[in-house]
């Protein structure tokens, strides 16, 4: 498979590594709802939060799986039984996703209008993946970033790793749509070019293969991202799903598939 003409990237659990901040996020916005004045987190919690991030779909759950950890919830049964869990630790705690959800973006808000600075620090780029990215510019490969963080924060996260990209190739949660639809405009913006899709979530990557029309989109679950060993497994060759590591995801693009 020869190279792309559009490589479209996902941004957290692809490009940027931002489960440090996850972790504060979720930490203050747990400590408004569940327990207040609790203070520094325990030592220990976010290393034990960090291989669960995975469940997490919506942000608003991130304190509700601390409030499982923090209420003797084993690791193993977050990952194995998460959907099944959340209702039940709503119930028990007795709140409400519309709660959990504006603590979240509370907390979020309050951190980046008193020091952006300080809430950017707490994201990393995964190790090779902005020199990747400046060698496929480089290249003449058109790339996007497609994602749900807000376009705003990526430009100046790529800025500041090197990577100079105009407003309009960062598509992110403000443009309220679900990433097959972005990978729709792509396509009819780009009439013949070949387009590759690069995520961390294999759900996401299931909707683009329900879409008739985005057939033709070569599709690539990352496995350094917010994925599942069961998530990896999915992703086979015959599920038309390319499972790439970062390793290969920093050579060439023949040794992606």
């Amino acid at each position: 498979m020869a190279g792309p003409d559009i490589l479209a990237l996902d941004f957290d659990g692809v490009v940027c590594d931002g489960l440090r901040e996850y972790f504060q996020t979720a930490w203050r916005a747990y400590g408004e709802v569940f327990e207040p004045g609790a203070g520094a987190p325990p030592e220990g919690l976010a290393v034990r939060f960090y291989p669960l991030r995975p469940v997490v779909e919506t942000g608003w759950e991130m304190p509700l799986v601390l409030y499982g950890l923090r209420s003797g919830v084993a690791e193993v049964d977050i990952l194995d039984r998460w959907p099944e869990l959340v209702p039940q630790l709503l119930a028990q705690a007795g709140v409400e996703p519309a709660t959990l959800g504006k603590a979240v973006d509370g907390v979020r808000d309050r951190w980046i209008q008193a020091d952006i600075d300080d809430w950017l620090s707490y994201q990393r780029f995964y190790p090779g993946v902005i020199d990747r990215l400046q060698q496929a510019i480089a290249a003449g490969v058109e790339l996007v970033i497609v994602s749900t963080k807000e376009g705003r924060f990526i430009q100046q996260l790529l800025a500041k790793g090197g990577v100079a990209l105009p407003s309009d190739r960062i598509l992110g949660k403000e443009v309220k749509r679900p990433k097959y639809e972005t990978l729709r405009q792509i396509k009819a913006a780009h009439p013949g070019a070949t387009l590759w899709f690069v995520e961390d979530r294999v759900k996401a990557l299931q909707a683009v293969q329900e879409q008739p029309d985005l057939g033709d989109v070569a599709l690539f679950l990352a496995d350094w991202g917010y994925n599942t060993a069961g998530d990896r497994v999915v992703a086979t060759p015959q599920s038309g799903i390319h499972l790439i590591t970062l390793v290969q995801f920093g050579g060439s693009f023949e040794s992606w598939v």
